[in-house]
């Protein structure tokens, strides 16, 4: 048994591990952005695009990455990933242009896809579903590391040796992840279910549609675009927004950037990952009302963090911070629901489902979006002082203007997040309720179970 828990805490470890690269990677740009546009003279819809360009093949990709987490080795899937994408973020610092730039960022995407399907799916494996959300935590807190680690160590390397060398480090610690991926210890599918079933098994039918026919994953699904639209377009601009709005240096926003949109969500994972474990015994939709109470509560403190005057970096700090601190309630909870109402075998499909529209319809628009946005206030703030020419020198002075005017789409998506979030705390106990019934007569083999043909599931040790 000690045996045992140890295995279990080293893959969560190097989970987290894993984790908190898969964002340290992919917030560079973010933490450089503003020395990247400088140096190719681009404009906000164009710096958002690089942001964007990841994401796009990272959602498409993850889908039948999604389905071989459900049939293959999950370890094996992560160490491909790992190195492909640790490759690729080093290759970003020797891009000329702002084309292989973008072209580069996709193929980052291909490999950063691999990473939350297997991980999450794994997770439902290690840990029973009454401690599931404060694993799910522990393995997102993650991203606030990676992020805070991202803009602390990138602009520092980028005050001493230029933005390029920021991409170079980071193929170092990827390399170290990806052997370590391969010692992870791979439970059996759905060892960690109340009621054991056939790894394999499976409600006939699409993998697709069965995850779909779920009320609940509907709404957790619209939730992700929303969440995400903010996230993205919040880490591809804060930084960028601090030096022109606030007037800091690179270093300055940098530092602020880490403790606002990095740090900040470490309590926000913790402290939600035990309050959803917490309410989900008492009754079933805790998580999600946990998630929704969060999401409420973060608007109107992003909304008072904007609004603060030139300078007044203490109130921004404060109020963006908790606002941020709210935000990230929303991983380890949503994550968990996804697990109540998915069996285990479909897990992966399910995360995948997920990621695809988290990222197409969310995270592949908010920095593109928020670029856009930032451009139009922009251009609008200058023709109100009259200014008609469009060059880049010419529409600087009014940059600090329009990204602020655009940044305020962030409390409204918030709005709306919480509404939908809501939506899904309705239904998600009659979908809980639905797979437990299905789990406990399928022990029995009452209801007829699709297990997929024996040579494509590649075999897991039991121990």
């Amino acid at each position: 048994m000690k045996q045992e828990r140890s295995r279990v805490w080293f893959a969560l470890s190097v989970l987290f591990a894993i984790n908190t690269l898969n964002f340290y990677d992919r917030q560079i740009l973010g933490a450089v952005g503003e020395t990247v546009r400088d140096e190719w003279r681009l404009s906000d819809t164009a710096l958002g695009s690089l942001g964007t360009a990841f994401t796009v093949l990272y959602a498409v990709v993850g889908v039948p990455l999604g389905r071989m987490t459900d049939r293959y080795s999950r370890r094996w899937i992560l160490c491909a990933g790992v190195t492909v994408w640790s490759v690729l973020t080093a290759a970003s610092g020797l891009a000329r242009n702002f084309t292989e730039l973008f072209a580069v960022r996709l193929g980052v995407g291909v490999g950063e896809a691999s990473c939350a399907p297997a991980a999450a799916s794994l997770i439902g494996d290690l840990f029973p579903a009454s401690r599931r959300a404060k694993a799910l935590s522990v393995f997102m807190i993650g991203l606030p590391v990676g992020i805070a680690l991202s803009f602390l160590g990138s602009s520092l390397l980028e005050h001493r040796f230029g933005w390029r060398f920021t991409f170079y480090i980071a193929a170092i610690p990827g390399i170290v992840c990806a052997v370590f991926a391969l010692l992870i210890w791979e439970p059996v599918r759905g060892s960690a279910e109340v009621h054991k079933i056939t790894a394999a098994a499976r409600r006939k039918g699409s993998p697709y549609l069965l995850v779909l026919s779920i009320p609940t994953m509907w709404w957790i699904i619209a939730s992700g675009a929303f969440h995400n639209f903010n996230m993205y377009a919040i880490g591809a601009f804060l930084s960028p927004f601090l030096q022109r709005f606030h007037h800091l240096s690179k270093l300055n926003a940098g530092m602020i950037s880490m403790v606002v949109y990095g740090l900040a969500g470490i309590p926000g994972l913790i402290v939600g990952g035990m309050l959803g474990d917490r309410m989900v015994r008492r009754k079933p939709n805790g998580r999600l009302v946990v998630a929704t109470v969060a999401i409420f509560i973060s608007a109107p403190l992003m909304f008072v963090g904007l609004a603060r005057p030139l300078g007044d970096m203490v109130g921004f700090v404060l109020f963006a911070g908790l606002g941020m601190a709210s935000m990230y309630v929303y991983y380890a909870n949503v994550y968990s629901a996804i697990q109540d109402v998915i069996e285990p075998s479909l897990r992966g499909t399910a995360m995948a489902l997920y990621f695809f529209a988290m990222y197409v319809l969310g995270a592949s628009l908010g920095p593109i979006g928020m670029g856009f946005l930032s451009t139009h206030f922009t251009r609008k703030a200058a023709l109100g002082a009259g200014v008609t020419d469009t060059s880049f020198q010419a529409l600087r002075p009014f940059a600090a203007e329009g990204l602020h005017s655009a940044l305020y789409v962030v409390p409204v998506s918030g709005v709306l997040l919480g509404l939908v979030l809501f939506a899904a705390s309705r239904t998600v106990a009659r979908d809980m309720a639905k797979l437990q019934g299905w789990m406990r007569e399928s022990t029995d083999q009452n209801v007829p179970l699709e297990i997929p043909p024996a040579e494509t599931v590649a075999p897991i040790p039991a121990s």
